[in-house]
């Protein structure tokens, strides 16, 4: 209890003062005119309160990330804890925080665009498919999961593809319309709903009959049923992406830097949602591993239903908040995932927006590039969700990791502390690299090895990227 505890406390801290050192690194200019401003078109680009941006950015960032991968990360044991809390500060939220203020110094471009004005044409090709493969993952997935969860919650009356029709078209008018016709009207509300459930879960841990595992050397290892199947270095840091660190958080951004009146809202924005994320994943975390009596048990169960972390959070979140429970649960569980689900496919439309010079003010370009994106979705709906959640996973956590070597360059190109991403950023290069090649989607190869070519692609990117910086330096400081 008294880690967790801490463990909360120390992500508040973290913003005030962590998050604004990074503030003052990037360099906040309150007079700067926004894209939301000069570029207004009522369509994307639409100047929205200070309070709708945080929660709508809250709600597009976590969806079902900070409650399935919290529960997952928590077969782990307390370690979780310590990856949710120096994750969020020092790698999700600056990266949050800078990529999304990138965007708001570029009128608003996505991420792929960014990554090609820092790190070159070549890799803006790449990131730019590899962007939109992520989110039709990030579409299809948080098509999926709510669906199944609503069957579930109605006693399978309609069946899941009812439900998933139901979605899909939801998920055409809200990627079509103007964003202040349905998402800043309806996010609010569902963004309310999720903190509620995650302060529910928290009165009772905290003052409830419920023992949380506290962080004791005995305690800081590698918890699951089969630790030498799921080693906790790299596989807990691929597993909890949303509660700590996620590339999928760099694509929502664009659409909120395209909504901000003031630079100087950006910390609260962006880096504040990070950390509330990181809040409710400890939340999350800890109710997983005392719910169903200790981490041990906690396996058992979900060893026995499937690893299904749908079902581990509705049992949860019942249980524990009592006759709120279901309509929470319905909130919570349901609403998340599926605004996150309409955001990244209209993240995926502003990118190809981008990519084709379309003017997005006319409906039918709207519909022209989203269409295309839908059909694919439906059909990956056909593959085993767990196939799909395990590469959108892992392509997330390496999406961020791009992010923050782009970070990274920008920061050496304006001579700024690029140690703050740099770190970051060799972390998770030998986390994406060594999962890869450990993981049974990957190369299932046995864990020394896998290591050795982890700390080996670590090293050769980051000698690319260090020749590739100091000769594109130059170029930026002619400019």
């Amino acid at each position: 209890m008294i880690s967790f505890i801490i463990s909360i406390c120390v992500l508040i801290i973290g913003y005030f003062t962590y998050g604004k050192f990074i503030e003052r690194i990037f360099g906040v200019e309150k007079n700067r005119e926004t894209p939301a401003v000069r570029l207004r078109d009522d369509v994307d680009f639409v100047p929205l309160s200070a309070w709708k941006i945080f929660l709508i950015q809250f709600l597009n960032i976590a969806g079902l990330g900070p409650i399935f991968g919290a529960i997952a990360g928590a077969m782990f044991g307390p370690a979780s804890f310590l990856w949710i809390v120096f994750g969020s500060i020092f790698a999700g939220a600056v990266h949050d925080y800078l990529s999304g203020m990138l965007s708001v110094r570029h009128d608003g471009l996505s991420i792929s665009e960014i990554v090609g004005i820092y790190l070159g044409g070549k890799m803006k090709q790449i990131m730019r498919l590899f962007t939109v493969i992520l989110l039709i993952f990030v579409g299809t997935v948080f098509l999926i999961g709510p669906a199944k969860i609503i069957d579930g919650m109605t006693g399978n009356v309609c069946g899941i593809w009812i439900w998933v029709g139901i979605i899909l078209v939801y998920y055409v008018l809200s990627t079509l319309l103007p964003i202040d016709k349905i998402i800043s009207k309806l996010y609010p509300v569902f963004g309310v709903a999720m903190l509620l459930m995650a302060i529910g879960l928290l009165i009772p841990l905290l003052f409830g009959d419920y023992h949380i595992p506290e962080l004791v050397p005995g305690n800081i290892r590698n918890m699951t049923t089969y630790p030498e199947a799921s080693p906790l270095f790299p596989i807990l840091f691929v597993t909890i992406a949303c509660g700590a660190i996620s590339g999928f958080h760099a694509t929502q951004s664009p659409l909120m830097a395209r909504c901000m009146k003031n630079e100087s809202l950006g910390r609260k924005i962006f880096y504040g949602t990070m950390i509330t994320e990181g809040i409710v994943a400890l939340i999350w975390a800890a109710a997983a591993m005392t719910f169903f009596g200790n981490v041990s048990e906690l396996n058992a169960a979900m060893l026995a239903n499937d690893n299904n972390a749908a079902w581990a959070a509705n049992e949860i979140s019942l249980n524990m908040l009592g006759g709120i429970g279901g309509i929470l649960a319905l909130l919570g569980l349901v609403a998340a995932p599926i605004t996150s689900g309409d955001t990244a496919f209209r993240s995926a439309r502003l990118i190809l927006s981008d990519v084709f010079k379309s003017d997005q003010k006319k409906i039918k370009n709207r519909l022209f590039i989203s269409f295309p994106l839908f059909v694919i979705a439906f059909a990956l709906t056909q593959i085993d969700f767990g196939i799909i959640w395990r590469y959108f996973a892992w392509s997330n956590q390496t999406l961020a990791t791009v992010v923050l070597w782009t970070i990274t360059a920008y920061l050496i190109y304006e001579s700024k502390a690029y140690w703050v991403t740099l770190f970051p950023a060799l972390f998770m290069t030998m986390v994406c690299s060594s999962y890869i090649l450990v993981s049974p989607e990957g190369f299932n190869l046995p864990n020394d090895i896998s290591y050795l070519g982890g700390a080996l692609i670590t090293v050769c990117t980051s000698l690319i990227f260090w020749f590739y910086t100091l000769r594109k330096k130059k170029d930026f400081a002619a400019i």
